[in-house]
């Protein structure tokens, strides 16, 4: 006998609602307008019920296929660990950038005095679990991107600075754990998520919609 709609996880059933929203609209049988008034839907309620009846018109289910391909978009890259155990990052009165697929080391060494400085992990390959980022700012800007799928945790020391922790820390255990460790000194240090997760599953749609060669409608 199936557990009742009302005891499942309210989670395991939202993502099972995205999931066929997306299946849906990458075939084109619902529009992109329906498909994000439907996505806004269903990730701001916590009735059970509601996020079934969303898609309960949609005849199309996720299959193995949709599984690997979100797998892969969703799960952070993971690369064997090699000889980039720790790395340096100096910004003295100028600007220095890690974004792009760049391989994480262990641990990240920031200098930035009268400069400014970006750290982007978004597409970022993971060479370790546990990622240490040590900070020494004087009067310098330090942004760090997160993506959603990896915890991060701040234990910086301000002296009139600033550090802000914007990003969620609510990714599993086996996720990759940054620590931001260090100090400031009339300086700032701001972590967030370059994109959220709505934004993450309509560019995944989109693409999954363009492999189909469906247009937007």
């Amino acid at each position: 006998m199936p557990v009742k709609l009302e005891d499942r996880p309210i989670e395991q059933v939202r993502e099972e609602t995205v999931d066929k929203l997306i299946v849906n609209y990458s075939r084109a049988i619902i529009s992109a307008e329906a498909f994000e008034r439907r996505l806004d839907e269903a990730m701001a309620t916590d009735i059970h019920q509601e996020l079934v009846d969303l898609v309960a018109d949609l005849p199309l289910e996720a299959d193995t296929s949709y599984d690997d391909k979100k797998e892969r978009s969703f799960t952070p890259n993971y690369a064997a660990s090699g000889e980039s155990d720790d790395d340096k990052l100096i910004s003295i009165l100028g600007s220095n950038v890690r974004e792009g697929q760049w391989l994480v080391p262990k641990k990240i060494i920031v200098v930035d005095v009268l400069g400014s400085a970006k750290i982007d992990f978004t597409d970022a390959v993971f060479q370790h679990q546990h990622i240490e980022v040590n900070v020494t700012n004087v009067l310098g800007s330090l942004e760090i991107f997160i993506p959603e799928n990896v915890n991060v945790t701040t234990r910086m020391f301000n002296i009139i600075g600033s550090s802000e922790n914007h990003a969620p820390s609510m990714a599993g255990r086996q996720a990759p754990q940054i620590t931001i460790t260090g100090w400031s000194l009339l300086g700032s240090v701001e972590v967030s998520v370059k994109r959220t997760m709505k934004e993450k599953l309509v560019a995944f749609a989109n693409s999954m919609r363009e492999a189909f060669g469906m247009e937007k409608r």
